[in-house]
């Protein structure tokens, strides 16, 4: 999978003063139904660096980190409703062609349950294609333009 990219304040298409202080996410939770599965998904299909954390693991993607609930390990403190299993809604993005991605996403045996579909991200307009992690979490992977 190609490379994470993180961005510096500098290189956001925003003026500089919007972003004063710089604000930018560093990790978030999800909630995993068994670590093996989600190990190995995580790894291999979204390229995933895993990370031991205690009892469980932790997802990192370049500078931004998946902080993971499972059996045996839930953080404190928590959500007021944590998520379960299943219900994270995360996307990815795809550093080429989503071509690519449908086909990386194939080699693994990861149906595309939507898609391509013309989407709306972080950087603006960009084409996106939707399946499902072994919980049933919604996983996106999304592409923008090159020009």
């Amino acid at each position: 999978m190609p490379e994470t990219e993180t961005l510096t304040a500098a290189d956001v298409p925003l003026d500089a003063a919007a972003l004063a202080p710089a604000i930018h996410l560093d990790h978030c939770v999800i909630h995993v139904s068994d670590w093996d599965r989600a190990t190995a998904f995580y790894r291999d299909v979204l390229g995933a660096e895993v990370i031991p954390a205690g009892r469980g693991v932790a997802f990192r993607f370049g500078g931004v980190q998946l902080n993971v609930h499972g059996p045996g390990r839930i953080g404190e403190p928590r959500a007021a409703k944590p998520v379960m299993p299943g219900g994270s809604d995360l996307c990815f993005r795809w550093s080429g062609a989503i071509e690519d991605a449908m086909a990386h996403l194939s080699a693994h045996g990861v149906p595309v349950e939507l898609g391509p579909v013309e989407r709306n991200g972080a950087a603006g307009a960009g084409v996106s294609v939707y399946f499902r992690d072994p919980d049933g979490s919604l996983m996106e992977y999304i592409t923008y333009p090159t020009e």
